[in-house]
């Protein structure tokens, strides 16, 4: 039997623009790099002027749909000063993906910060909140002629995570205690760099208690300058799972409380929609040895399955907003594209409205701390030639985003 998904099931691709777009140096992670503390991303894969070419070739692989972000210090490179020219050019993103049938998506705020807003303690103020929606309104209100839908933030918890706990992304502030709760590989080279003690876990949980009041107060100013929009959140969901033993069970629990359902339970009422990023599946008292990718993450893409599942009670409609996985060789991406979308077919046949499906990432780019060595993307990129190379796997999604339907 043919497993087709729902009419106006859109796929596609995602990519971000700190990693993709290249020359972004006013932003925290740019002084990070000049500084030594993280790699440069310098011109990374040229997007920002390559942009045509690249939705192009993800037209040409049967997309419909693609997530990208844009940057808030292009945008608002000082403190209330908004560049016009700024906004024109994703102006000009978002009239080329429309041209080309690819339904936009657009995340705010991916990540990086503009100096200005890091250097006043970024997410840390008790004004963060306040700053963040007033960026946000401005966007939504010069843009939402040409797009319809707007994600306010990107993986709230691994931002927090990594930046207060792990200390391998800025401000580079860890919890003493990290090392026993590590999972995510985010720059291991780096973690002797950062400020250690006590402190980060407390202004860990400040930072995502200031994040969530940023989404809902960013929602709440959203609808008044465009009510018609639809404001969703990234969540990047952990699947925590454990053996028979109770005491993993119980840890499991409270792992899939702090790190996905705490941060929901605070912004799911100021939500139209969910989008889901699913990478890890970990069980408590596994002893599977797994088939790892070039992440060094379990190969677990059916697991998805278990993460839509997760976010299903609040009652939202659910989109894949980012889920890949890095793969140098290409070796292993469309066995792990084809169960991947097989288990969100299975999600939907279960009850679960899911409405998307976008892949991570389009383009090889800045994986972060990590640099350019881990592949992601469904287009491989000479970082020297700028040139691009459709990679075989991406083939095979293209047969499944044309059918709508699971290929096996």
């Amino acid at each position: 039997m043919k497993q087709t998904f729902p009419d106006g099931f859109y796929w596609g691709a995602a990519t971000a623009s700190y990693q993709v777009e290249g020359g972004i140096e006013n932003t925290d992670w740019a002084e990070a790099a000049r500084e030594g503390r993280v790699p440069e991303c310098g011109i990374a894969c040229d997007h920002y002027h390559h942009y045509q070419e690249d939705f192009a070739l993800a037209e040409s692989l049967g997309h419909t749909a693609h997530r990208f972000s844009v940057e808030w210090a292009r945008i608002e490179p000082r403190e209330g000063e908004f560049d016009p020219a700024a906004i024109e050019h994703y102006r000009q993103v978002l009239t080329e993906l429309r041209s080309r049938n690819l339904r936009p998506f657009i995340t705010l705020w991916h990540f990086t910060l503009p100096d200005w807003f890091a250097k006043r303690g970024g997410f840390e103020c008790t004004d963060a909140p306040q700053l963040f929606a007033r960026y946000c309104a401005y966007v939504v209100g010069e843009l939402h002629d040409l797009c319809e839908e707007f994600s306010t933030m990107n993986e709230p918890n691994v931002f927090a995570s990594n930046g207060w706990l792990r200390g391998t992304w800025p401000p580079f502030k860890r919890f003493t205690l990290t090392d026993r709760v590590s999972i995510t590989n985010s720059g291991r080279q780096y973690e002797a760099a950062p400020e250690r003690g006590l402190r980060p876990l407390l202004l860990y949980f400040r930072v995502l208690r200031h994040l969530a009041q940023a989404h809902n107060e960013a929602y709440r100013v959203i609808k008044v300058v465009a009510p018609a929009v639809s404001v969703s959140v990234v969540k990047h969901v952990i699947v925590f799972d454990a053996n028979w033993n109770p005491f993993n069970k119980i840890k499991a629990w409270i792992a899939n409380y702090y790190w996905t359902k705490k941060f929901m339970q605070r912004t799911y009422r100021s939500c139209d929609s969910i989008g889901l990023n699913y990478y890890f599946y970990t069980q408590f008292g596994d002893k599977r040895t797994w088939k790892k990718t070039d992440m060094d993450w379990n190969f677990a893409p059916g697991h998805i399955y278990d993460a839509l599942r997760m976010l299903q009670p609040y009652g939202k409609p659910l989109f894949v907003s980012e889920a890949g996985l890095a793969d140098a060789d290409d070796s292993d991406r469309a066995e792990y594209i084809t169960a991947q979308v097989k288990a969100v077919h299975q999600a939907i046949a279960d009850g679960i409205e899911v409405q998307g499906h976008m892949y991570w990432s389009l383009l090889d780019n800045y994986e972060w701390a990590l640099g350019f060595d881990k592949r992601f993307g469904l287009i491989a990129v000479d970082f020297q030639t700028q040139k691009r190379t459709v990679r075989p796997s991406a083939y095979v999604y293209k047969k499944i985003c044309e059918s709508n339907a699971v290929v096996e």
